[in-house]
């Protein structure tokens, strides 16, 4: 029975490409695949996957939507956290 994780790239080390799978929004492992596995339109850092292994292969599915809505969420996380930042600049007290 194939084993189903999501996938999102972390980094290349030369020829690999290093994918970092979740489970239920937790890291749960690491795993290297060859850069050549991964579909075209996911070679960048933080793309997410849908990643099955069965028995001895393993196939990757880029999934673009929710590779975009990630990276949304970040930068509203990040504008909003930076928002609350008091702001230090001299004279501005």
């Amino acid at each position: 029975m194939p084993e189903t994780y999501t996938a999102v790239l972390d980094r290349f080390e030369e020829s690999t490409a290093v994918l970092l799978l979740e489970q239920d929004d937790e890291q749960i492992d690491e795993i290297t695949v060859a850069r050549g596995m991964l579909p075209k339109a996911g070679r960048h850092q933080d793309a997410i996957f849908e990643l099955e292994i069965s028995d001895e292969t393993v196939s990757l599915r880029y999934r673009k939507q929710d590779t975009e809505q990630r990276r949304t969420d970040a930068q509203s996380r990040f504008d909003s956290l930076s928002s609350e930042l008091p702001d230090e600049r001299p004279g501005t007290e």
